[in-house]
């Protein structure tokens, strides 16, 4: 399908706020230093079994698959020591509560909640997630009763979508997951991915087409439960979020 270009103007304003409060939370002091006290050694611990829990208590090949980016004996390590903490769904619905409670103190006074969680929630339950697991396992999950907490729980599943969506497209370009974080941040990141030198020379321009496709697929997706002027009032919305969220 090819999206028309107002959804891609839409996607591509999604982007950077959707990663920016997706990413906001789960570094959070509040979100990390409660699990030391549930048994988490430390926060990257608890992030990959509490974001990876959703997909229940598999072998470590089959979350390392639906995550994609990161080195397989970093998730082996943590996989393995963070399940035995209180197996991997307790994590995930950990997670997840950690996940809605920073919405209900970060978002609470925004005056775009309600409509945007009505968007938000259109997309989330609504597109298709064939081939997306860490997306459809995150769309499985309960979600809260309040406004401010279901937001960014919703907020947390749009981010899922276009990461599961982007690991697709990069596969689908010829990309290797390990040159495409290259091709992100460079070696720091790689290694903060768990990969081990030496690396290849990879560049951003050797990314833009899984770039362009993981928009024109994600555009095609919201284009099928939105319409072009309610998307563009989504990613307006999110901005705004994002600002508000910044601001306090």
């Amino acid at each position: 399908m090819v999206a028309p270009t107002p959804y891609l103007d839409s996607i591509r304003a999604l982007t950077a706020p959707v990663g920016d409060l997706g990413g906001r939370w789960m570094l959070a002091p509040e979100v990390l230093e409660p699990s030391k006290a549930a048994g988490y050694r430390n926060g990257y611990l608890y992030y990959i079994v509490g974001r990876g829990g959703v997909l229940g208590d598999v072998e470590v090949d089959v979350v390392s698959s639906a995550f994609g980016f990161f080195a397989p004996s970093l998730m082996r390590k943590m996989w393995v020591e963070g399940v035995a903490v209180e197996g991997a769904r307790a994590a995930a619905a950990r997670y997840g509560a950690a996940c809605a409670q920073f919405g209900r103190t970060r978002l609470a006074g925004f005056a775009g909640l309600a409509r945007m969680c009505e968007l938000a929630e259109r997309v989330a339950t609504g597109v298709d997630d064939s081939g997306l697991a860490l997306f459809a396992g995150w769309r499985a999950e309960p979600l809260p009763d309040d406004t401010e907490g279901r937001a960014l729980l919703l907020l947390h599943m749009l981010r899922e979508l276009r990461g599961s969506v982007h690991l697709l497209a990069v596969v689908a370009s010829g990309l290797a997951p390990l040159h495409a974080v290259l091709a992100t941040g460079g070696e720091e990141n790689a290694m903060r991915f768990g990969w081990s030198p030496p690396f290849p020379i990879v560049t951003a321009a050797d990314k833009a087409p899984a770039e362009e496709l993981t928009d024109r697929v994600l555009a095609g997706l919201y284009a099928a439960v939105l319409s072009a002027d309610e998307s563009a009032e989504l990613a307006q919305l999110v901005r705004a979020a994002a600002a508000h969220v910044g601001a306090r």
